[in-house]
């Protein structure tokens, strides 16, 4: 049975109420397709550093065809996506690490708890651990299936050097196009 210490009870935040629709949270991720694993965000408590957003999980998932055939289960990794993209767009928004883009800088204490399936709604919820400007954001995260927590675990989240990737890529393109 999973825990019950909710980073924030399900009773403080409304899921109808969306403060940040797609196009809202596409103005601070860079994600997009299917990579993009938020559907809204409807909770944001900057004094006490908690986001909660959802992921709506519909048969059409990239992921359905093949993770597995018989019973379509969310990839773990996408949970832990989902987290991420949740702690972006707040790290973002809220610009606490002057930074143009955030990766992934690592993963701590991560449990899966439930299985998340197709026609369930992945409510997130982030928490600012702390945060060194210009370096890392530490957060917790939970995942929660109809009030039972299916993942939960600490993200760190760290700048990207974002004009280093683009002239490597752009080097790299260059090089592919004289071959």
């Amino acid at each position: 049975m999973a825990p019950r210490d909710y980073i924030i009870h399900p009773s403080e935040y409304d899921l109808n109420t969306v403060i940040a629709d797609i196009e809202e949270i596409r103005r601070w991720n860079m994600q997009r397709f299917e990579m993009e694993q938020l559907t809204a965000i409807v909770h944001e408590d900057a004094a006490r550093g908690l986001c909660v957003g959802y992921k709506d999980l519909t048969r059409d998932e990239f992921w359905v065809r093949g993770h597995f055939p018989i019973v379509p289960l969310m990839p773990g990794v996408l949970m832990c996506e989902a987290a991420a993209q949740l702690s972006s767009y707040y790290t973002q928004k809220h610009n606490l690490l002057d930074a143009k883009v955030i990766g992934f800088g690592g993963m701590e204490d991560v449990r899966f708890r439930e299985p998340v399936v197709p026609g369930d709604r992945l409510v997130i919820a982030v928490e600012r651990v702390r945060v060194r400007p210009k370096a890392m954001i530490v957060c917790r995260f939970q995942g929660i299936v109809r009030e039972s927590i299916v993942v939960d675990g600490t993200i760190k989240g760290v700048p990207l050097p974002v004009d280093y990737l683009l002239q490597a890529a752009a080097g790299s393109a260059g090089g592919t196009a004289a071959s």
